[in-house]
């Protein structure tokens, strides 16, 4: 499976539809083309609240595929753990803990110091449900 983002055009067209509402859709879509799972990245980040609501909502419904495959989103979404918003932070966090692997965990334990308590409360949650898988 390839690390790189799909093509930015792709992203829009996906988050567009993510905000008309077309969640099934989309999960339907990134289940029959695992290529697709670095771009819950992009959408994490959008502006549009309701993007990252349904991307969140997403990573929830992905997260029940194969753990060695959903890893690549924490893969991708690992980066944003550093986030200058907590907001980001906090959404990668819990999309991390959903799907992430022991390699995600130092990024996880970061933000156990995180000047966000909200951040610090995900980030545990997320530590112990990556643990909890082992």
């Amino acid at each position: 499976m390839s690390d790189e983002h799909p093509p930015q055009a792709l992203t829009g067209m996906v988050a567009d539809y993510m905000e008309e509402g077309l969640l099934e859709n989309i999960v339907i879509m990134f289940k029959h083309d695992r290529t697709l799972f670095p771009m819950v990245a992009d959408l994490l980040q959008d502006e549009r609240l309701r993007v990252r609501m349904g991307a969140v909502a997403l990573v929830e419904a992905l997260a029940e595929i194969d753990p060695e495959e959903v890893a690549t989103i924490a893969d991708a979404v690992a980066p944003l753990l550093r986030d200058a918003s907590a907001t980001i932070r906090g959404d990668a966090a819990y999309a991390v803990g959903l799907t992430g692997t022991d390699a995600h965990l130092e990024g996880l334990r970061d933000l156990l110091d995180d000047s966000f308590a909200d951040v610090r409360e995900i980030a545990a949650d997320a530590l112990a449900a990556i643990s909890g898988r082992h």
